[in-house]
């Protein structure tokens, strides 16, 4: 990976203090969602590393919201299909769910029952890695589903919180890290 392309979507990220409440340091996409060619880079990134540690995966599983935004094009580019983990309530149709802890409270996640079959091999895609509730609740679901998780991957992880510690042993990746 070249430095050159890592700093160029690293210089797209901006930092927002007190967000979403106080003493927070919220790490906002946005500026690289609006540069195509930051965008493509960091898409081109994620790409690479996924075709150089993985000969075969069956679907991107992007979490809701921002696991939406870089999950499709990376399976586009792939040739491979993409499965969307939602908040509870926004599927249709038989789904599975799990109950986790968030930074500022709990929430529910929900797949399909027929998202993926057993033994499929998934990777778990997202923008940021905090205290890693959701990415664990997005692994129990996949767990439930009888799928293989290959890895749990991110634009960012804030290493402070420890969030990969909790992966235990799912492997995982982050393009960006910060303290």
């Amino acid at each position: 990976m070249s430095e050159e392309r890592l700093l160029r979507v690293r210089d797209r990220v901006r930092p927002f203090p007190d967000f979403p409440v106080p003493g927070v340091l919220f790490r906002d996409i946005s500026p690289l969602l609006k540069d195509p060619a930051a965008f493509r880079t960091l898409i081109d990134l994620l790409e690479d590393h996924l075709r150089a540690a993985f000969p075969k995966i069956d679907f991107i599983v992007g979490l809701d919201s921002r696991g939406f935004l870089i999950g499709p094009p990376l399976a586009q580019r792939l040739g491979i299909g993409f499965v969307p983990v939602r908040k509870k309530g926004k599927l249709p149709g038989p789904t599975e769910s799990v109950s986790y802890t968030l930074e500022y409270g709990t929430a529910e996640l929900e797949i399909q029952r027929d998202a993926v079959e057993p033994g499929q091999k998934v990777v778990i895609v997202d923008d940021l890695l905090a205290t890693g509730g959701t990415m664990c609740a997005a692994c129990e679901l996949m767990k439930r589903l009888n799928a293989e998780v290959l890895e749990c991957l991110v634009i960012i992880e804030l290493k402070l919180l420890k969030g990969s510690e909790k992966l235990k042993s799912v492997p995982f990746y982050s393009l960006l890290q910060y303290d």
